[in-house]
C-alpha cells in the first residue's frame, strides 16, 4: 500500500497494511512531480514483480456536494477490444511497438496517478468549501438569534426603569 495524504497514512498506520511508502502534506501544494513520483514507485515495483496489479482508490468530485469513493485500476493495462460491429484498427509504428508501449506507460501511469489526486484534490476543496458555507449560515442565524435576545432584554429593563420612574412619581 502506498498512502497518499495524511489522512490515508492515519487510517492504515492502526491497521494490519503493509506501507510500502506514504506521502503526507502534498496536498497542500500539489503538483505534476510528485505524481511522478508516485508513478515511478509504482512502475518500479510492477516491473520487477513485486505487484501484479495496482489499483488507485481516491475520491471523485460528482458535484460541489457530493463525492464518490472510486477505485480503478491502473495496471495491467486491459487490452481495447473493439464494439460490436467495428473493425478492428491495426496501426503502423515507426518505431517496434514494445518500444512505443515502454515509452507510454510510465506517462500513462503518472497522468493517470495525476488525475486521480487532483480529483480528491477537488473533492477535498469542495468539502472544505460546503463546510464553511454551512458554519457562515449558522453563525449569521446566531448573530440573529443574539441580536434578537440582546434587544429584548435591553427592551425590557428600559420598561422596567419606567416603571419606577412612573411608580416613584405616582408616590410622591
Amino acid at each position: 500500500m502506498i498512502a497518499v495524504g495524511r489522512k490515508g497514512r492515519d487510517f492504515f498506520r492502526r491497521r494490519p497494511v503493509d506501507m510500502i511508502a506514504e506521502y503526507a502534506g502534498i496536498f497542500t501544494r500539489l503538483e505534476f512531480t510528485h505524481a511522478q513520483e508516485i508513478a515511478g514507485r509504482i512502475i518500479e515495483m510492477y516491473s520487477k514483480g513485486e505487484v501484479d496489479a495496482v489499483d488507485f482508490i481516491y475520491n471523485e468530485s460528482k458535484t460541489l456536494l457530493t463525492q464518490r469513493l472510486t477505485r480503478e485500476r491502473y495496471l495491467p493495462i486491459k487490452p481495447m477490444e473493439p464494439k460490436k460491429d467495428e473493425a478492428l484498427v491495426d496501426y503502423i509504428y515507426e518505431e517496434p511497438a514494445k518500444e512505443v508501449f515502454a515509452a507510454l506507460l510510465p506517462r500513462y501511469v503518472e497522468i493517470e496517478v495525476y488525475r486521480g489526486l487532483l480529483e480528491s484534490a477537488a473533492a477535498e476543496f469542495a468539502a472544505r468549501m460546503t463546510a464553511m458555507d454551512a458554519a457562515t449560515s449558522n453563525a449569521a442565524e446566531m448573530i440573529d438569534s443574539l441580536t434578537l435576545h440582546l434587544n429584548r432584554v435591553r427592551q425590557a429593563a428600559i420598561t422596567k426603569e419606567i416603571i419606577e420612574v412612573v411608580s416613584g412619581a405616582a408616590s410622591v
